[in-house]
């Protein structure tokens, strides 16, 4: 996807959001349910102001930093390799913000019957098996992968790393939508695999990177 055409496909779902919240401004309760717990109940709240426009504001911040991030890398010339892949990453990531706000809002407007995780579940999985397509496509830079000081120190730490790391984080999106079929124990189906995920490549870039000083 080229930079043009995410920018476009971000800045309409942003205004979709945006739009979405002036429109139902009048339904929303003062104070607006902002957070679910892992029982799906609601344990924190946030002025009606901040619940409707705070989503949007960060997705915005979020969006100009991406766009940021390949001009100011020092290793920018490794992200053009994959910009692509990171453009459609920046687009789904928007569009995922922008579903969570959706669900958000809906919720507050009064239509309750649902459990939040469960609807969560589908777009963070094809989230994450997205990140791992992504992290197997990365090559070397300080914004945009599994950055850790050893795979940072070698090209080939970093390439074995996250061709391991790709495959661990489509899995993750894979367990975490299997959780739709366990609705109470959702959460765990995406926190879990991917903070098992997140340390494991870690240690195996840790591992790595001895394995090549010693040779």
């Amino acid at each position: 996807m080229s930079t043009k055409t995410t920018l476009i496909i971000s800045v309409v779902l942003v205004l979709i959001a945006t739009i979405s919240g002036i429109l139902l401004w009048n339904q929303m309760p003062e104070q607006v349910a902002s957070h679910w717990g892992t029982n799906d109940q609601v344990n924190g709240y946030m002025p009606r102001f901040w619940g409707v426009f705070l989503m949007p504001i960060i997705t915005t911040l979020m969006l100009t930093l991406f766009l940021v991030i390949p001009s100011i890398d020092p290793l920018k010339a490794n992200i053009q390799q994959f910009h692509e892949s990171f453009n459609t990453f920046i687009a789904l990531i928007i569009a995922f913000m922008v579903y969570i706000h959706v669900l958000t809002l809906v919720w507050n407007t009064g239509y309750t019957n649902f459990r939040m995780s469960s609807a969560m579940l589908p777009a963070m999985g094809l989230l994450f098996i997205f990140t791992g397509r992504l992290v197997s496509q990365a090559k070397r830079n300080y914004f945009i992968g599994i950055r850790t000081p050893w795979t940072l120190s070698s090209d080939t730490v970093w390439n074995e790393t996250h061709r391991l790391g790709g495959k661990l984080f489509v899995g993750a999106g894979v367990l975490s939508l299997m959780g739709a079929f366990f609705p109470r124990y959702a959460i765990w189906f995406v926190m879990l695999p991917v903070m098992g995920a997140s340390l494991f490549t870690v240690v195996y870039s840790y591992i790595l990177f001895q394995r090549e000083q010693k040779s």
